[in-house]
C-alpha cells in the first residue's frame, strides 16, 4: 500500500488490521516504510500458556525421594 492510500484511509485500514489480524506494508516510492500490525490481547485465561510452555514428566505424582536429601 502506497503512502498516499494509507494517509487518506488510516481510520479504516487500521480497523481492517485489527480485524483481519494480517500485517499490512506502507511504501514509500516503492519502498517499505513501515509495517502495520495487530496487537495480540493479553490473555487471562488459563489456557492462554497453551503452545508457549511444555510440560515434561508428571506434574501431579512426583517422587522426590530420590531428587533430594534431607537430614533431622
Amino acid at each position: 500500500m502506497i503512502i498516499s492510500e494509507f494517509k487518506a484511509k488510516c481510520i479504516g485500514i487500521l480497523k481492517e488490521v485489527n480485524q483481519t489480524g494480517e500485517s499490512m506494508t506502507v511504501t514509500l516510492r516503492g519502498q517499505p516504510l513501515a509495517v502495520i500490525k495487530p496487537i495480540k490481547p493479553k490473555s487471562r485465561t488459563l489456557g492462554a500458556l497453551r503452545d508457549v510452555t511444555k510440560v515434561h514428566g508428571d506434574i501431579v505424582q512426583t517422587d522426590f525421594d530420590k531428587e533430594w536429601e534431607m537430614s533431622l
